[in-house]
């Protein structure tokens, strides 16, 4: 099973504008070993696995999402507010939050957790008495640390992180503040970080940062984006909010093409000229609901609360299309358009 994850991610890192076999090989080992392999907890937002007990070649973390009916994940997702890091820019604060690296009511915990090369423990064994400490029982440290120590019991395993969408934020923050607390050591084994339906996490001084050390030489972010998907383009990227997003963007229409760009289009949602194709893709998906179970097998069928997802779509497209029924059948389905796609930068 870890073969195909390997060999999925390196043909994606080789072949970055095309392909879409090497995303579906990937992640038909990583569904295979989730749905073989008991998942354990970090703590309720994060789950770990190891692809064998003994002797493991991958660790995959896994940052929950935001809960459907939980106000905290989504305030946390339309929060627009951010904190300034040394060295990585300005970063949304409601993440940070959700990591444990600090809280609003008292600014001084960012500045205690966030300083470039705090909290760099070298070996397994410094991080128990740091995970014994109150101050660090928080996501971040915990993840850090099991992290640490299921690394140093599988000499030979690398590591790969990934999340949807508030998990999706979360995952690609936590090899950033490992890069900003100088664990070179534990990044040196990152295999992969892919994140669905993420929203933008900072600006484009993070942007750089990241892109620095997660696509060179070789890309190993990949954060993929279904068609309308409202999150993935929230907190605004205009002159007032500044946030960015950063490559590489696998992007799926409703026909589950892939299609590969820095930025999806409509990258702030609201752009005018795409108001009506919105609603008129809505009613496409609807009817598509109704009848992929007769096109493409029974085991896509696709149930009442989903259908009336659907429905919910038809007033607003950008809330249907953050369905997790149509990320996994982007895996399952998509195919690619095999061009090089230009990255839209232009204003919508």
């Amino acid at each position: 099973m870890y073969d195909g994850v390997q060999a999925g991610l390196r043909e994606r890192q080789r072949r970055p504008q095309c392909g879409h076999s090497s995303l579906e090989d990937a992640f038909r080992g990583l569904l295979q070993l989730l749905g073989r392999l008991p998942k354990r907890e970090f703590n309720p937002s994060v789950h770990h696995v190891c692809d064998k007990p003994v002797d493991a070649s991958l660790v995959l973390i896994s940052f929950r999402g935001t809960e459907p009916f939980d106000a905290d994940d989504w305030s946390t997702d339309f929060d627009y507010s951010w904190y300034e890091i040394p060295k990585l820019g300005k970063v949304h604060m409601g993440f940070l939050e959700a990591l444990g690296l600090g809280s609003r009511t008292n600014a001084a915990t960012f500045q205690d957790n966030l300083q470039p090369g705090m909290h760099p423990s070298k070996t397994a064994a410094s991080e128990a008495p740091m995970l014994a400490s109150d101050d660090m029982r928080t996501a971040y440290y915990t993840v850090r640390g099991k992290l640490k120590i299921l690394l140093d019991e599988h000499p030979n395993a690398r590591f790969l992180v990934t999340g949807h969408s508030l998990g999706g934020a979360l995952g690609i923050l936590f090899p950033a503040v490992l890069l900003l607390h100088e664990e070179i050591e534990v990044m040196k084994r990152l295999l992969g970080v892919y994140t669905f339906r993420q929203p933008r996490v900072g600006d484009r001084q993070l942007e750089k940062f990241m892109e620095a050390h997660v696509s060179v030489p070789v890309p190993k972010y990949f954060r993929v984006v279904y068609c309308n998907d409202l999150v993935p383009r929230l907190p605004y990227d205009d002159k007032m909010f500044l946030y960015k997003h950063f490559r590489l963007c696998l992007y799926y229409d409703s026909f589950y093409v892939e299609q590969n760009m820095q930025e999806e289009p409509n990258r702030n949602y609201f752009a005018l000229k795409y108001l009506i194709p919105k609603h008129l893709n809505s009613v496409w998906e609807f009817i598509r609901g109704l009848t992929i179970g007769y096109i493409e097998g029974p085991e896509y069928k696709e149930g009442w609360f989903s259908m009336q997802v659907r429905m919910v779509g038809l007033v607003i497209p950008g809330l249907s299309a953050h369905s997790p029924t149509d990320y996994v059948n982007c895996v399952r389905l998509g195919r690619s358009r095999r061009v090089q796609m230009a990255c839209i930068k232009g204003k919508e």
